[in-house]
């Protein structure tokens, strides 16, 4: 009998730690960046935070994607949420890869030299440098949650993958985000058109009469100059295309500069155009 009763026990003993397990086992796991884990149930989302339950309580978490490296759901799948940080010395021991992962993409944005036309044709590739550059300092200073590729770095992975502005059409954007490591390329123009030309003309003159005293006047002389000035005029305007890493684009405008010019600014439609695109935030 007795032997009954401890076969019996044994038993529940082991239903009771087989239905732990299989409650542990149902049970979201939160593995943070500085290595703590969290376990319970996590219940919503968002672009930026993960709210979160423990098991056995009622009261909700939140806690901050960039503090969360990934999500095992009870289901067994597991979400990446953010990388590991890696010390620089061992960062510099890594083989150099021109294909990131779609987790290295996110929140990240690359500029790409600008075309410059000067009616309708190529001109000077510094200026689409320049735009490029002035691009990268307008929207760092509006960017809050994005990482931006520095130019120099940008234009350096480009040339290393044969991206170069005269092959970039033999690429699309999805390889062009991947060359790079980002979620998001922009890429611009800027197309100056020679307006009408302004002039200006000044003169003075001079007389000086010369005299004998009190007597007759004895000569007269006259001195003049004459100055013109003439200026070319511009007219200016800028387009703006922003691209995903599937291809997709996700803004494709153009403003044409109120006034023009006569140094070929393009800074206010530059400005105009980024205040309104989706990566911009005030």
């Amino acid at each position: 009998m007795k032997k009954v009763y401890l076969l019996i026990i044994t038993c529940l003993i082991s239903l009771c730690s087989f239905a732990q397990t299989k409650t542990a086992a149902k049970q979201d796991v939160i593995l943070k960046t500085n290595g703590d884990e969290m376990k319970g149930k996590v219940t919503r989302i968002t672009d930026t935070d993960v709210t979160f339950i423990y098991q056995g309580e009622t009261l909700e978490y939140t806690i901050k994607k960039s503090d969360i490296l990934k999500i095992t759901h009870s289901s067994g799948r597991v979400e990446m949420i953010s990388q590991p940080s890696v010390p620089a010395q061992d960062r510099q021991k890594d083989a150099v890869s021109m294909t990131a992962t779609p987790v290295d993409h996110h929140n990240k944005i690359a500029i790409l030299p600008f075309t410059y036309l000067l009616d309708n044709q190529p001109g000077a590739e510094q200026i689409g440098y320049k735009a490029q550059e002035d691009t990268y300092t307008m929207l760092s200073q509006h960017s809050a949650g994005y990482t931006i590729l520095d130019p120099r770095t940008t234009n350096a992975l480009l040339v290393k993958a044969g991206a170069t502005r005269d092959k970039m059409m033999g690429f699309t954007m999805k390889e062009i985000c991947d060359i790079l490591g980002v979620e998001y390329v922009i890429d611009g123009t800027v197309m100056q058109t020679k307006g009408m030309q302004t002039s200006s003309t000044s003169g003075s003159s001079n007389t000086t009469v010369k005299r004998d005293g009190d007597k007759d006047v004895k000569g007269v002389s006259t001195y003049g100059s004459n100055y013109s000035n003439a200026a070319q005029r511009y007219e200016v305007a800028v387009s703006l295309h922003i691209y995903m890493d599937t291809n997709a684009s996700i803004y494709n405008q153009s403003h044409k500069a109120f006034w023009t010019n006569t140094d070929g600014s393009y800074s206010s439609p530059l400005e105009y155009l980024l205040k309104r695109c989706p990566l911009y935030k005030k």
